[in-house]
């Protein structure tokens, strides 16, 4: 008893050595670290009040899909050998065609989605020359130069290039539902580190022409990176239907947000079997514009799966030769976990190569199909509400 007693007693007398002005300023601070404390937790708070309704209505709309029945689109039976399940597929490509007009094609068709939205700030402009020459049938383009491009924010530069493609109309009095195929595709020289290049770089090929009025000269500027894939800064095209290009014709035009454009279409099917977690791609028919003058070509198809911007594995289609539709009956299977079907891609990659030529393998387009928490892709909405069973649809084909 007497310990404790002195205890309380030498802690009463004891005396804080700081002034006042230094208890006041701790004071201060303590208060201060309080408020930024309680702004914290307000705020967590309020971000907790906000987002669980969005999350509890995405989770309910995974758990509905996961049970939705099977119905809708077209239903097949599958088989379980292989030799089966090829007969069967073909059988599916016969009984699916082609549309004659881009009002019937299996797929939607939106013109906005074919603006490609990556690219937000597009400013600048390009020079280039137009001349056709008659007396020896060829078309001669040349890219003068570019000005004021916009800067990459992550770089602060730009190494700009121009890639100039010529496209031919399938026909010459549609032109927005007419399909397009690439007869020549060029690129200028690099120049570094400027927003204002130089090129002046002359591209010609020979040209007929009763096909001039159905060319659209397409001008995209890109920037060039090592590492990654080219960024796009802008896009500039002119149709030569209504240019008067018998004399050497100089324009100027601002550059514009680059357009996909249409250069096929292809039918596919997509199976999903939830047991085995197996996911089959199947490559029916691919058509594509064959321009008359083009010398024999083939055609094989790329299939690559991503799953969160990460690219899993891809497989490719033998190689067919080239016909106004060409004709695969193949199917790919990719063997993916449950929880990865629902958030993943697949990219179709159509390619063009001479046989006669080990290096001429050149794009013809894409096809883009993908699920997330945000957008759903109507063949693949279509698969998950029809479990087991090939789905075939018939998609556009964007370059």
């Amino acid at each position: 008893m007497i310990f404790f007693t002195t205890l309380s007693l030498s802690f009463g007398e004891i005396q804080l050595l700081f002034s006042e002005k230094v208890e006041y300023s701790i004071l201060a601070i303590s208060a201060l670290l309080f408020l930024i404390a309680l702004c914290l937790l307000i705020w967590q708070i309020y971000r907790y009040c906000t987002l669980f309704p969005v999350l509890q209505r995405a989770g309910n709309i995974v758990l509905a899909d996961a049970v939705l029945p099977k119905s809708g689109g077209f239903q097949y039976g599958t088989q379980t050998r292989d030799s089966k399940m090829e007969v069967h597929y073909e059988e599916l490509s016969h009984q699916l065609s082609p549309g004659s007009s881009c009002t019937n094609l299996g797929s939607s068709f939106d013109l906005d989605s074919m603006v490609d939205l990556e690219e937000e700030h597009i400013q600048g402009s390009l020079r280039f020359s137009l001349f056709y020459d008659q007396l020896q049938a060829r078309l001669v383009v040349t890219v003068l130069d570019a000005q004021d491009l916009a800067v990459r924010d992550f770089s602060h530069s730009v190494d700009p290039f121009v890639w100039v493609r010529l496209l031919w109309a399938e026909r010459e009095d549609e032109e927005q539902c007419s399909l397009h195929s690439v007869l020549h595709e060029w690129q200028t020289r690099l120049v570094k580190k400027s927003c204002s290049p130089v090129f002046g770089d002359q591209f010609s090929c020979a040209l007929a022409e009763k096909e001039v009025s159905r060319i659209t000269v397409k001008f995209e500027v890109r920037d060039f990176d090592k590492y990654s894939r080219h960024g796009i800064l802008g896009e500039a095209r002119v149709p030569l239907n209504s240019l008067k290009i018998s004399y050497p014709l100089e324009l100027r035009q601002d550059l514009q947000v680059p357009k996909k454009d249409m250069v096929g279409e292809a039918l596919l099917s997509l199976k999903y079997l939830p047991t085995s977690q197996r996911l089959e791609v199947g490559v029916l028919k691919i058509r594509t514009v064959c321009h008359p003058n083009k010398t024999e070509r083939a055609l094989y198809a790329r299939i690559s799966v991503t799953c969160n911007q990460c690219k899993l594995r891809h497989q490719r289609t033998t190689q067919k030769k080239r016909w106004e539709v060409t004709v695969f009956n193949e199917v790919m299977t990719f063997v993916l976990p449950d929880q990865q079907i629902r958030e993943c891609s697949i990219l179709v990659s159509v390619f063009e190569l001479q046989p006669s030529k080990k290096s001429s393998k050149r794009l013809i387009g894409n096809i883009h199909l993908k699920t997330d928490k945000t957008t759903e892709n109507e063949h693949w909405k279509l698969m998950m509400q029809s479990l087991r069973q090939p789905i075939a649809k018939w998609h556009l084909i964007f370059i």
